[in-house]
């Protein structure tokens, strides 16, 4: 049986035609209607349909071209049902009337002999009602599946904003096909995988389909396809190269394949080429010339026009819960927040970004801290500014927090003046660092040990020791509201 030429619709069950009580359809002959679907409807009462017929279709007929000489000791109804398989027919559906009182023996015997599902119409159905019903229920299944690659579509592109962004978009992939979705590098490893993996055949089947729409490597090579399909002991195999142009190559492996697997793997693909990509924000030629200037040092400000247009805000990002986030993870950050200038530095991610892209939600799996809008002179105070307001957003349990720059007293005295009061004052602290910015951070959280253990990273009895500390070489009374305002005022002018 040729396959049938599929139209762009999703197939119709043909137990959905029988559980449908308003069409009373009777099966009389052929194999069990579960594994047969009925892609469209054609009425039709030719002796031999097989000329209009494209394959997958329910032919339906009254039976008007039957001649009254045909019987059981005939080959009518054999040659009749044979072209019908030879056409790629679906299923026959025989309307007892106007012209027959019931389905004929012969036709009933030459249907189980060829294998074709064949269907009583009872009187009272319409051939019209039955092709409604096919369009109605070919319209609820394009429905469910719109809806089906919609929502796969969302949790995808959910994944990919998580700390772990491969591997999750991997994880939502696998479970929205009910199978195995791996990611190979450009040697042809598996990076990673998710979902029941697949037998040595299969697994090794599909590394052979992702050889093929892996680029070329030569000039004049023929180009690869973007994407490629095979089955392999019962599951269907797809590779999809992805569009970084680095020889990533997405595989998937599943029991089954319906009309919209393609185009959720192809979403997935399309995000996956994102992760495994540059981001760009401008050429890699003027990035590279820019870090280059700086490196040789050229002030920031300099090169400043060649990454983008200012003022940039510094974000400070941290993943949810335990572990350091991996270089792909830090460049899908990157990609979230628009920007290319990524620095995965150990269990903080920060981002340079430009101040009109600065965060104003919270990403899903990150702890945020973002910066006043500066300048470029003045990027390393607001990574400064940053730290901070990751650390107070750790303690506070919030998903983001910005610097709040506003106008303070500290505008009425002289910057010089200033500063020369915070250190006078600070003197006995400043040696240390770590008391330092114990202090800092333990007044900012209202003298809380909890929440300043979190921020810092470090046991609620370490920040005891060092605020005592700070006490004893301060000469100062930490509970009174005054001292604390003053201490507070001197710490931001050092």
């Amino acid at each position: 049986m040729p396959d049938p030429a599929v139209p762009p619709t999703p197939p119709v069950p043909l137990t959905a035609l029988l559980a449908r009580e308003d069409l009373g359809l009777r099966q009389l002959a052929g194999p069990p209607a579960e594994g047969v679907v009925v892609h469209w409807v054609h009425t039709s009462e030719m002796a031999d349909p097989y000329p209009y017929l494209l394959g997958g279709e329910l032919l339906l007929s009254a039976g008007v071209h039957i001649p009254e000489a045909a019987g059981p000791g005939t080959s009518y109804f054999d040659d009749y049902v044979s072209r019908i398989v030879a056409a790629g027919g679906a299923a026959l559906g025989f309307g007892v009337a106007p012209v027959h009182d019931t389905v004929p023996e012969a036709l009933v015997a030459a249907c189980a002999s060829h294998g074709l599902p064949l269907l009583e119409v009872p009187p009272r159905t319409t051939f019209s009602g039955v092709a409604r019903a096919v369009w109605q229920l070919m319209a609820r299944a394009r429905l469910a599946e719109l809806r089906r690659v919609t929502e796969a579509q969302q949790s995808l592109a959910t994944a990919a904003s998580r700390p772990d962004p491969v591997p999750s978009v991997l994880r939502q992939l696998a479970q929205r096909l009910g199978g195995w979705a791996v990611l190979y590098g450009p040697e042809g490893t598996e990076i990673a995988g998710a979902g029941r993996e697949p037998g040595d055949e299969a697994r090794a089947a599909l590394t052979r389909l992702a050889q093929v729409v892996r680029p070329a490597d030569g000039p004049g090579e023929r180009p690869a396809p973007s994407s490629a399909t095979d089955s392999v002991g019962g599951l269907h195999l797809a590779a999809y190269s992805l569009g970084a142009g680095h020889g990533f190559v997405l595989g998937v492996a599943a029991p089954q394949r319906t009309a919209g697997d393609h185009t959720v793997a192809s979403v997935a693909a399309v995000l996956l080429s994102l992760l495994t990509g540059e981001q760009q924000s401008g050429t890699g030629a003027a990035r590279s010339s820019a870090l280059v200037r700086m490196l040789l040092g050229v002030p920031p400000e300099e090169v400043a026009s060649l990454l983008g247009d200012g003022p940039w805000v510094v974000v400070r990002a941290r993943p949810d819960g335990d572990g350091a986030p991996d270089p792909v993870a830090a460049s899908a950050l990157g990609a979230a927040l628009g920007s290319a200038l990524v620095d995965p530095a150990g269990e903080v991610v920060r981002v340079l970004v430009p101040a009109d892209r600065a965060p104003d939600v919270p990403l899903p799996g990150w702890t945020l801290g973002v910066s006043a809008a500066v300048e470029p002179e003045d990027w390393p105070a607001a990574d400064t500014q940053a730290a901070r307001a990751l650390a107070r957003a750790r303690a506070n349990r919030a998903p983001l927090l910005r610097h709040g720059a506003r106008p303070a007293f500290g505008d009425l005295v002289p910057p010089g003046e200033l500063a020369a009061h915070a250190r006078a004052l600070l003197a006995p602290v400043t040696a240390h660092p770590a008391l330092t910015e114990t202090l800092r951070t333990w007044l900012s959280l209202h003298g809380s040990w909890d929440r300043t253990a979190v921020a810092l990273s470090v046991h609620r009895n370490t920040v005891r020791q060092r605020i005592a500390r700070c006490a004893a070489l301060l000469a100062a009374d930490l509970d009174d509201p005054d001292v604390r305002m003053e201490l507070w005022f001197a710490l931001r002018h050092i």
